[in-house]
């Protein structure tokens, strides 16, 4: 069940409790001979809500009404809440350097097996203290190599995402950060244009949340429609569900339409020539530095 949340969103002061940037946690963990993995249980379920905010997570159904009383998904400052709460619990690690922590993924790095028994005991002891449960599947323990946060780390570096590791004591030159893009899957391609153009935006930022989590950003976009996302009045049920997916950024982005004849530089990068085809190594979309 997800509640629709548009309404308490606007009216919500945001909460600029950082969020890190992945490039850190990475550099951190390419140190590492020794790597441990934990993901959050539904980690925001985890957090309760105070009885003062309860009201206001109302939800109305076709059977009653219901209060959550877990933080629920959706809700503009959950992100930056639940990540502060985890904060907390390891500030003595996190000021020590070997622990990583981006939302829900906990990251364990050490130079020797003694020393990361010692760190993972730490930490799961502290854990089990608070009652945060992990979910097991998602788990790895002791690793000289295995993937994190979306890139396949070890001691000898980031793998195939080398490229992606930025030198963090020299300011580079203003640019681009990133190129994303991707082929439309065959389902996808029943979509109307209005709601080909909404799952793009929906798509991108989610593909980019690291980057975008706590600061204020602005979309440029040649399609009206997806200026109108948020406050469509009766949306189909694909484009309800997009508008809740990105509830959690409204207040901090702005959709600014561009006419399209002055949108080249974007349109010219979305034309691909290449066919949709499965064995061609293109039709998985990748990512690009400049």
């Amino acid at each position: 069940m997800v509640g629709d949340f548009r309404a308490l969103n606007t009216y919500t002061v945001p909460d600029r409790y950082p969020i890190p940037k992945v490039q850190i946690s990475l550099t951190q963990i390419s140190q590492a001979v020794y790597i441990s993995t934990m993901d959050a249980l539904k980690g925001f379920h985890q957090n309760v809500v105070t009885p003062r905010a309860r009201k206001y997570l109302r939800i109305i159904v076709n059977f009653g009404a219901y209060e959550y009383l877990r933080m629920p998904f959706g809700i503009k400052n959950a992100p930056s809440h639940f990540h502060r709460r985890t904060n907390e619990i390891f500030p003595e690690e996190l000021s020590e350097g070997w622990l990583s922590i981006y939302l829900d993924d906990i990251i364990i790095c050490s130079k020797t097996w003694e020393e990361h028994m010692y760190r993972l005991s730490r930490v799961l002891t502290k854990l089990q203290s608070v009652n945060m449960k992990l979910s097991l599947k998602k788990c790895n323990f002791g690793f000289k190599e295995l993937k994190a946060l979306g890139h396949v780390v070890s001691g000898d570096g980031l793998g195939a995402a080398l490229h992606q590791v930025q030198i963090l004591n020299v300011k580079p030159v203003e640019g681009p950060i990133r190129f994303i893009s991707r082929q439309i899957k065959a389902t996808e391609a029943r979509h109307g244009a209005s709601q080909m153009e909404c799952l793009c935006l929906v798509w991108a930022l989610e593909k980019l949340n690291y980057f975008l989590e706590a600061c204020v950003f602005k979309i440029i976009t040649d399609f009206t429609a997806v200026k109108s996302l948020l406050n469509m009045k009766a949306p189909n049920r694909h484009m309800l569900r997009w508008q809740i997916a990105i509830q959690e950024y409204r207040g901090n982005m702005t959709i600014v339409h561009k006419d399209g004849n002055i949108h080249k530089n974007e349109a010219g990068l979305s034309r691909s020539p290449l066919s949709n085809d499965i064995n061609n190594p293109a039709y998985v979309p990748e990512e690009a530095c400049p």
